[in-house]
């Protein structure tokens, strides 16, 4: 795959994609597609972890294989499991003596029982694949160690048909909000970059882009509402994507003000915690008013 040899020529692709990266995503996500090494993301709720794998699968044309993490996955949920519905079916279609005969038996665990996970589907697609790892964090600690050997070597041992290999690695993200800490091998086998909430300036412009219909306007005060919101003691803290919803409802209800009662309204697309919903309305004249 021929990719960007700059990063103004890659932060344009980005562009076309409707994802505007800073220098230092811009840089960091080159140098993974160059060197061909897994890039960590970690960030706040919202910032756009998840979003760049989306990007660049689209605008490279390359297939995006998505991993879910969470508490309890599972070797097999991540890499392969075997359809045994439909290996009893076969079982129940042979005859006895065709029961009997080991290469029947064998036939069992053939290519056309094995259902792909993520990561297999990611080592057989190589190259022609984005991979995303996504909230790795909530994973525990044993996954994450079978998840660094995958990464290290990509390739994939089926005892019943042997040993699977990529040709050329696919584009690997993988997205964390720090609800644990990696571990450093982890760390150590992945390029790294930490995505903060953007300056006011930089998060109007990246509205701008997601909803070009929006009003200038609007957009400001929308960008310096969230941003006094996230000075606020807030548990869940609204992220670039919660901006972009608060626009984007406010713009459906035909406001092309924010003001006190437009904002009580549609509170719900930028706050998602009742206690902050509390907080935030006992704070709203002064945060829209910028006081």
């Amino acid at each position: 795959m021929e990719y960007p040899g700059t990063v103004a020529e890659l932060t344009q692709r980005l562009r076309e994609g409707d994802y505007l990266a800073d220098r230092g995503l811009a840089t960091s996500v080159l140098l993974s597609l160059s060197l061909r090494r897994p890039l960590l993301l970690e960030g706040e709720v919202g910032v756009g972890k998840t979003e760049i794998a989306k990007v660049l699968a689209a605008v490279f044309g390359r297939r995006l294989i998505r991993l879910q993490c969470y508490e309890g996955i599972t070797v097999s949920q991540a890499l392969y499991e075997w359809d045994y519905a439909r290996q009893m079916l076969q079982v129940r279609a042979l005859s006895q003596a065709e029961a009997a005969n080991e290469q029947s038996v064998d036939m069992l665990f053939g290519p056309k029982f094995l259902l792909e996970r993520p990561l297999l589907e990611a080592v057989r697609a190589g190259d022609d694949a984005v991979l995303l790892i996504d909230e790795v964090d909530r994973a525990d600690d044993e996954f994450e160690a079978f998840l660094l050997e995958v990464l290290s070597d990509f390739q994939i041992s089926i005892p019943e048909l042997g040993t699977i290999r990529a040709d050329s690695s696919p584009v690997v993200i993988l997205t964390s909000n720090r609800t644990r800490e990696l571990h450093d091998a982890l760390r150590r086998r992945c390029l790294y970059h930490w995505i903060g909430y953007p300056a006011a300036e930089r998060e109007a412009e990246i509205v701008k882009v997601r909803e070009p219909g929006a009003s200038e306007q609007l957009t400001g005060k929308v960008v310096r509402a969230v941003q006094r919101l996230r000075e606020l003691d807030m548990a869940k803290p609204p992220g670039v994507a919660e901006t972009i919803d608060w626009v984007r409802t406010l713009g459906v209800l035909g406001e092309t003000e924010l003001t006190e009662d437009a904002a009580g309204d549609t509170l719900g697309a930028v706050v998602k915690d009742r206690d902050d919903m509390e907080l935030v309305r006992d704070n709203l004249a002064e945060i829209i008013s910028g006081g």
